[in-house]
């Protein structure tokens, strides 16, 4: 789901994941998910939204997310519609210190 040159999953390895409860967290705009659909088990968090989202008070990230806040070791997948916005999301994600 990012780029080349990065890291990646596959539809089926995504399915596997979310067996094994990760995160998927959908990077696209708002207007995308309702033109386009939601990702089940997904939770939206713009790209523009997301450096704030991962720096939020956990109590915060749950009411606003409806979603346990990711530690900083627990396994989050990012999804865009092309690649190029989750990339940059593992980036943002990174250099916050999660792994």
């Amino acid at each position: 789901l990012c780029a080349a040159a990065e890291p990646s999953v596959s539809y089926q390895e995504l399915k596997d994941l979310k067996k094994a409860n990760v995160l998927h967290i959908d990077v696209r705009e708002r207007w995308e998910i309702d033109r386009f659909g939601k990702i089940p088990e997904s939770i939206n968090i713009p790209l523009g939204e997301l450096m704030e989202a991962l720096q939020m008070d956990p109590m915060d990230f749950k009411q606003q997310y409806n979603q346990n806040m990711p530690s900083k070791s627990d396994p989050v997948v990012f999804s865009c519609l092309a690649g190029t916005r989750s990339k940059q999301a593992l980036g943002f994600a990174m250099s916050l210190g999660f792994s």
